[in-house]
């Protein structure tokens, strides 16, 4: 049972999420605000707008991340940095990202009308493509600052052929300034993040908020498979090179590998797939589909990845198929500072809620910053465990005390020597 008053402004938090979900609004509840598009212009601009409300000084850098800042007494000070992002999925709900966004806003906002100065600076960022679903590659806006893109990500293509490059400019970004939006090493002494929890142990532990204790190590790779197409009513099924009947037995090799330990928390997708010459009556020459393989156990999942290769060869092999495989994302799990969970556990024994720690499955922002500073994540209780649906849904409530952890937690921090 909560035993103290929020701090935080409620009524205002509310308010600027339910204002931000209009935006690239589809259906009833849901949103669709991909990265770098004209929606998540219109977002980015709202919530700078809200950043200068507040007091901070915003911008949107060459990555398209929007950075609010507020001075801290020393500001030449490594920066405490919060935030998550506002891009969302296709078909997407409108509590992902934003409320660790928007309530971050809500705590430096707080802090300046309860006048409290850090003794550090702090920045409250919306980091530009954290999904990946627009350019099948995520965390585009924190690895930018951080000076970690890889090469070619620039060419990478949407559905509709443009490359990221294009929409970067677009969206008023200059790709080859890039340099100037990058942060020097060991200038962040710190970030902060929180998110919806996208999963159903809060709500079965009938707890609002939860503190992470590690993010799991996702692996996202792109496998292309090449047979031989011929009219569907005449080829003999035994003399066919149907790169589609690979795919599928490929796919259900990694559903049962993942599923193997029913006890492990491995995780195994198949979320997106193109199919050439996509007709009804064509057997599929060309099937390139991607595989996003997570575990919060590196070894377990390299082991399966081992296997899962094994079997793409033995089944392209029996269906006379070549193949390509290629890596689009690898990161091993990352665990949260110890000294920042401590904080959080007393927070939340002040405040009066019961310290439940759990791991993350899904990444975050927090995965790239996770190898420059220390991270610390608060998740907030979504109903059912729902998310990347516009059915996704976080009361009030819940994110205000999700809120109130983040505000404590940071005035923490920045009040150290």
């Amino acid at each position: 049972m909560v035993n103290k008053l929020l701090t935080i402004n409620k009524v205002r938090l509310e308010k600027r999420i339910n204002s931000l979900s209009q935006i690239g609004k589809i259906g009833e509840t849901g949103v669709c605000r991909l990265a770098l598009s004209e929606e998540d212009r219109q977002g980015v601009e709202s919530v700078k707008k809200w950043m200068e409300e507040a007091g901070l000084k915003a911008r949107i850098d060459h990555f398209g991340n929007l950075i609010g800042r507020l001075e801290g007494m020393n500001p030449k000070a490594p920066i405490l940095m919060l935030g998550s992002h506002i891009d969302s999925q296709p078909y997407g709900g409108r509590f992902d990202g934003v409320i660790g966004v928007l309530g971050a806003l809500e705590v430096v906002q707080t802090m300046n009308e309860q006048n409290i100065v850090p003794k550090m600076p702090i920045e409250v960022v919306a980091f530009s493509d954290e999904e990946g679903c627009r350019f099948n590659k995520g965390l585009f806006g924190v690895r930018g600052i951080l000076g970690k893109l890889d090469e070619g990500e620039l060419e990478r293509t949407d559905k509709n052929g443009v490359t990221r490059r294009e929409a970067l400019v677009h969206f008023g970004c200059d790709p080859t300034r890039f340099n100037e939006s990058e942060y020097p090493e060991e200038s962040i002494s710190a970030f902060l993040e929180m998110h919806i929890e996208q999963g159903p142990i809060l709500e079965a532990k009938d707890t609002p908020v939860g503190i992470v204790t590690g993010i799991s190590g996702p692996l996202w790779l792109t496998v292309e498979l090449e047979g031989f197409a011929g009219h569907a009513g005449s080829v003999p099924m035994q003399m066919r090179q149907d790169a589609l009947v690979g795919a599928a037995k490929i796919i259900v090799a990694l559903n049962e590998l993942a599923s193997h330990d029913m006890n492990a928390p491995t995780v195994g997708t198949v979320g997106s797939m193109k199919i050439f010459p996509d007709s009804r009556n064509i057997i599929p020459e060309k099937v390139s589909f991607t595989i996003d393989l997570r575990d919060i156990d590196s070894t377990r999942r390299d082991r399966i990845e081992e296997v899962l290769r094994l079997k793409i060869n033995e089944i392209a092999e029996n269906h006379q198929l070549t193949y390509k495989i290629s890596e689009d994302t690898n990161s091993e799990p990352r665990y949260c500072s110890k000294r920042i969970m401590n904080i959080m556990r007393n927070e939340c024994s002040d405040i009066g809620l019961n310290s439940i720690e759990l791991m993350s499955g899904p990444f975050h922002d927090s995965l790239a910053m996770s190898y420059v500073c220390e991270y610390g994540m608060i998740f907030v209780r979504c109903k059912d465990g729902i998310s990347h649906n516009p059915k996704e849904f976080s009361t009030i409530e819940d994110i205000s005390l999700g809120t109130e952890l983040l505000y404590r937690t940071t005035i923490n921090l920045s009040s150290e020597k």
